[in-house]
């Protein structure tokens, strides 16, 4: 009998419930769209759960709103960067307006960080 996860359970409502900018970003991402690098939404990395991910090229986005400019969402977005750095991930970090207002520009930064 297969255990229960609750992290992927998250993970799968999330992607159920995508914001905006998410549904964009992922239109560009999905695919292998870009340059051929499989991304995956929602994925649990350890005990997070990341907006999208190159398992493979191990880039992390991220896409922040406005909850983000509070203390203590930014002291967490912190010690979540610096773990999956610790882990070998680059973490790269997007406001939703950048990816509803320059999404090619978001999409430019990505590929730069392709390696």
């Amino acid at each position: 009998m297969a255990r229960h996860n609750p992290i992927a359970d998250v993970a799968k409502e999330l992607r159920q419930r995508q914001t905006e900018a998410e549904k964009r970003l992922w239109f560009k991402l999905r695919d292998k769209q870009l340059g051929g690098v499989k991304f995956r939404r929602q994925e649990p990395i350890g005990k997070y759960i990341v907006d999208f991910v190159s398992l493979k090229q191990k880039l992390v986005i991220e896409i922040d709103g406005n909850p983000h400019k509070e203390k203590e969402v930014k002291m967490n977005d912190r010690r979540r960067t610096s773990w999956l750095q610790s882990e070998g991930f680059t973490v790269l970090r997007f406001w939703n307006a950048d990816i509803v207002n320059n999404i090619e520009g978001v999409i430019i930064r990505i590929k730069e960080n392709l390696k």
